[in-house]
């Protein structure tokens, strides 16, 4: 991968019109996801309660900001996602099979390691849609991908005629490729080295069943175990020519059953959340099967617009001493 001093680098959109340029993809993009997904835009939290189970947790380390309010006698967390949410909002508004949700989430990741396409604020599209149990399958979750990276390459042509100086550069069809098959095609190299070699070749891919084990003896990727079925989930990254590198765009998956949820909570020593609200919900079968992402705003806006870093499409918080260096190489954070 290269680093930001050997991009040579020079923003093809000037400040003004890169903020033109956000707006018109966020957009974009999300009418045509909710077309394509048979969504509708909702209102989401932006904290949620400890004791609910509800807040998303990640890859089961990362620690959420929380506080207390006067006569609440529970700690506040602000949301990492709106993973778990999204299913109780499906019940509350009793949507139907192949009826779903979408909203923008806002997060604080304050345990997030900062680099060029890392954030401590998060934006990205939530969305959640009810599914059948004869729905709960690989092949659904694949026609689902196949949607949204559709939606992608119709973003793309949109932007590219807006502003021909980002020239398309995806591929028509979106690989499928299991986390196992990916470490038998490359079992020498690192996870994040596998990620970058299948997108060099395929240019955009989707990487499933991330949170078991694989040969070597650790996940493809953590994974929390109560939100996404591991064998029913995955990651669609797009390569990303700037830094010759695979790009996350989305983490999504079919959502645990009561099976699942136990099988995961036990191989992760995480039991004893069963007992939370969440947990309890999905054991007695009180809320909808369902499948879910989400899909990051600024890491979309960031790759459409072939941005050297995230900050240069959203405002967040930056070391004095790493802006200085950014703005020595042509990169002028908002």
């Amino acid at each position: 991968m290269k680093k930001i001093k050997d991009l040579n680098y020079c923003s093809l959109l000037n400040l003004k019109d890169t903020q033109s340029a956000i707006k018109f993809v966020k957009e974009t993009f999300q009418k045509e996801l909710e077309k394509r997904l048979n969504l509708k835009r909702i209102s989401a939290p932006m904290f949620v309660l400890k004791s609910s189970g509800l807040n998303d947790g990640l890859n089961g380390v990362e620690e959420p900001i929380n506080f207390s309010i006067n006569g609440i006698n529970d700690q506040i967390e602000i949301v990492h996602s709106l993973a778990k949410w999204k299913r109780l909002a499906l019940k509350k508004y009793n949507f139907q099979p192949d009826e779903g949700i979408y909203t923008d989430m806002n997060a604080i990741r304050k345990d997030e390691n900062l680099d060029f396409y890392h954030s401590i604020y998060v934006d990205q599209w939530d969305w959640e849609k009810v599914i059948t149990k004869e729905q709960r399958n690989l092949d659904y979750l694949k026609n689902t991908v196949k949607k949204i990276y559709q939606s992608i390459l119709f973003l793309e042509k949109k932007i590219v005629s807006k502003y021909p100086s980002l020239n398309q550069e995806l591929p028509k069809q979106i690989y499928f490729i299991s986390a196992l098959k990916l470490e038998n095609m490359y079992p020498n190299l690192t996870r994040k080295e596998r990620e970058d070699a299948i997108c060099r070749i395929h240019h955009a891919v989707f990487i499933y069943q991330i949170g078991w084990d694989l040969k070597d003896g650790s996940p493809h990727d953590g994974r929390a175990p109560d939100y996404d079925d591991w064998n029913l989930n995955g990651d669609l990254v797009l390569y990303y020519s700037l830094y010759d590198m695979a790009f996350e765009i989305s983490s999504m998956g079919i959502r645990v059953n009561e099976d699942s949820l136990i099988s995961q909570l036990k191989k992760s020593n995480q039991m004893d959340k069963i007992n939370n609200f969440y947990c309890q919900s999905i054991v007695n079968k009180c809320l909808p099967l369902s499948i879910g992402g989400g899909i990051g705003q600024s890491r979309l806006c960031m790759y459409m617009l072939k941005k050297a870093h995230i900050g240069e499409v959203q405002v967040s918080i930056w070391k004095d001493e790493d802006v200085k260096k950014l703005e020595e190489n042509n990169i002028y954070l908002l």
